[in-house]
């Protein structure tokens, strides 16, 4: 498996996949090609057909615009290129408009992009091993944790890291309680985290906690439809979940910081063995590689800062990605809102449940994480194309504003 750092990206939304990975592109492919006369840049499959909600076309159109040319998108929603949903090609054109150089790129999910023949950008592998089994196994033991896992592979400096990762998640929750008013695009979604943030004081214990967690993952989740600064966790459709599960814990236990970055590692490992072995690209697999993913890696990291055993924190991931298993992906009007951001919430919810039930076992139980992380990719790839980030089918089918 690669660093954490590839899975823990911070950007812009609102998605990974759609926004900060073709922007990716178009630098990487700008720096190779200054001297053109134009380009041409070709989007497919689920990039085309939700690319205008998700600011695709803006994405790459900013970054080539630099070059002070000519830049013309073209959409092919119906065109599935055989490696990944998330296909686009590149095209510097020459003076005549014909193209003298071409590259074919794809955005996997969670900002990374892979071309054909070639590795994911970014590190080589660093982590040994690369299941749950074998991770749980050797943690076990040696009596190490998995964040003592995570610092082994990675080294210590990895701590720098996660700490502007928390920077920018405690940041993006604290924006998101603080503002009103729409989100932008022609659903005209009224944010709610400031509201459920407010109404959350009123209620005593369980409801305030409740509310409380649901505000800052909808805190975050509003940021990153409307273009903030968000940390991908996995990714940017994905990325209220795990802030707003480690705000919530941080402001109402007082953990420390060191903490809060030994659970950010844990619930990184997790986000990685699905990144690993099958996808976080909703794309890709659906809702489940990105919400249910997220959720796991929540539910991971609060069961760390509870003490959960290594078996414990296993079986909190696998209940926090089993009970999203088939969850389409499926964004009403291509925009990263309905039903983006209360799934994020919900799922936030969630994350603390798993936690509270592996807590009242010993972790023994009889459905793998890992076994789990092979049916969801088999299931994912089941899943019809409507169903998989292209606006075309589930609740974005048909869709009428109320």
């Amino acid at each position: 498996m690669k660093s954490i750092r590839e899975l823990y990206r911070i950007g812009t939304g609102p998605s990974s996949s759609h926004t900060m990975g073709p922007r990716k592109a178009a630098e990487m492919f700008l720096a190779g090609h200054a001297g053109a006369k134009g380009f041409e840049v070709t989007l497919y499959g689920s990039l085309a057909a939700t690319g205008k909600g998700h600011m695709t076309d803006e994405a790459i159109i900013d970054v080539l615009s630099h070059a002070n040319v000519p830049v013309n998108i073209v959409w092919k929603p119906d065109v599935f290129l055989p490696y990944h949903p998330n296909g686009m090609k590149f095209a510097s054109l020459n003076s005549v408009g014909f193209p003298e150089d071409e590259w074919t790129v794809y955005s996997v999910g969670g900002g990374a992009l892979e071309y054909e023949g070639m590795q994911h950008e970014g590190s080589g592998e660093i982590y040994n091993m690369n299941s749950m089994t074998e991770i749980k196994n050797y943690c076990e033991r040696t009596g190490h944790s998995y964040w003592e896992y995570v610092e082994h592979c990675e080294g210590p400096g990895i701590y720098d890291y996660l700490r502007e990762v928390w920077e920018a998640m405690k940041a993006a929750v604290e924006r998101g309680i603080n503002r009103d008013g729409r989100l932008p695009g022609p659903l005209n979604l009224k944010r709610k985290a400031l509201n459920y943030y407010v109404k959350a004081g009123g209620y005593r214990d369980n409801l305030k906690s409740r509310g409380l967690v649901f505000a800052y993952a909808l805190a975050v989740s509003e940021e990153n439809a409307s273009g903030g600064v968000i940390v991908t966790a996995p990714t940017c459709g994905s990325s209220g979940v795990v802030p707003g599960v480690l705000y919530h814990l941080w402001k109402s236990r007082n953990f420390s910081e060191e903490q809060m970055l030994h659970a950010l590692a844990t619930a990184g490992l997790i986000g990685n063995i699905v990144k690993h072995n099958a996808s976080i690209s909703g794309a890709d697999v659906g809702c489940q590689g990105e919400v249910g993913v997220a959720c796991a890696m929540a539910a991971a990291a609060a069961s760390q800062l509870f003490g959960g055993s290594p078996a414990q924190i296993e079986y909190a991931a696998e209940m926090g990605l089993e009970h999203h298993l088939g969850m389409t992906c499926d964004p009403v009007c291509g925009l990263v809102q309905i039903p983006c951001i209360e799934r994020n919430a919900y799922a936030a919810a969630r994350a603390l449940d798993a936690n509270i039930y592996a807590s009242f076992t010993d972790g023994v139980h009889r459905v793998s994480f890992d076994k789990l992380v092979k049916v969801m990719k088999e299931t994912g790839h089941d899943l019809p194309s409507l169903y998989k980030e292209t606006g075309t089918g589930g609740l974005a089918k048909d869709y009428e504003q109320m």
